[in-house]
C-alpha cells in the first residue's frame, strides 16, 4: 500500500494556517486516490523534535556497537525518523515562511534526518522520492520583486533536499498570505485571493500524479 509522509510546521492551526491549508488539500486527494494507505504525519509545531546536539551527532559517525546509552537513545530518534522517509512513496512538506527562512521546528528535522551514509552521501536510502514543499509567504518573493533577494526558503530547501537526499522536489509557493490582515497590502488582496485558487488546484493535480505515479 502507498505511504505519505506528510510534515507541517506551521504554528498556525489548519482554518489560519496557509501551509496547512495546501497540504490538508494534498493529503485528502492522495487520500482519495489510495483510500487503503498510510499517511505519517508529523506535526512539529504540535510536537516538536530536539534539536541536534553534540550525543546526537557524534552517534550519527559512530559505530552503533560503541554507543553509550545517551547516543542510543538520540539515535533511536534519528533512526525512526530516517525509517519514515524510507517508507514514504511521497512527502509533503508544509514549509511557511518565517524571518526570511524555514521554522526552527522544520530545520530540526532535517538536521536529525540527514545520516552520512544513509539518507544521505553517494547513495541516499530514499534516493528519488518525491517531495512537495509548500513554500507559503505573507509577501512575494518571487524573482523580479523588491524582496527577491531575501528569499531562503525555496533556494535553501533545493540545495538540502536535492544536495543531501537525492529527492525529487517539487514547490507550491502561497504568497501574499498577509493580504487579507495587513492594511498596507490591501489592494493586493486580489491577487492573494488568486494565488490561494492557483496552489490549491496545484495541489490537488499534484497529488493526483504522484499517486498515479505509485500506483503504476
Amino acid at each position: 500500500m502507498a505511504t505519505l509522509l506528510l510534515i507541517d510546521s506551521s504554528v498556525s492551526p489548519e482554518g489560519v494556517s496557509a501551509s496547512r491549508a495546501v497540504t490538508t488539500a494534498f493529503r485528502k486527494t492522495w487520500e482519495e486516490q489510495h483510500p487503503g494507505g498510510t499517511v505519517i504525519h508529523r506535526d512539529l509545531a504540535v510536537d516538536p523534535l530536539p534539536h541536534l546536539d553534540g550525543v546526537a551527532a557524534s552517534a550519527g559517525f559512530s559505530d552503533p556497537a560503541t554507543h553509550t546509552p545517551e547516543q542510543q537513545s538520540a539515535f533511536a530518534v534519528r533512526t525512526k525518523l530516517a525509517e519514515e522517509i524510507e517508507q514514504a512513496d511521497a512527502i509533503v512538506i508544509g514549509a511557511p515562511m518565517y524571518n526570511f527562512t524555514i521554522p526552527s521546528t522544520l530545520k530540526a528535522w532535517l538536521d536529525q534526518t540527514i545520516i552520512m551514509g544513509r539518507t544521505a552521501g553517494e547513495t541516499p536510502s530514499a534516493k528519488g522520492t518525491p517531495v512537495v514543499v509548500v513554500a507559503s509567504r505573507g509577501g512575494s518573493y518571487a524573482p523580479g520583486t523588491p524582496r527577491e533577494s531575501f528569499e531562503y526558503v525555496q533556494n535553501y530547501l533545493e540545495s538540502v533536499l536535492t544536495g543531501a537526499f537525492g529527492f525529487e522536489v517539487h514547490f507550491i509557493v502561497p504568497e501574499l498570505t498577509m493580504a487579507p490582515s495587513n492594511p498596507a497590502m490591501a489592494e493586493l488582496i486580489p491577487l492573494f485571493e488568486a494565488s490561494r485558487e492557483k496552489v490549491q488546484q496545484e495541489a490537488v493535480t499534484k497529488a493526483k500524479e504522484l499517486a498515479e505515479r505509485v500506483a503504476a
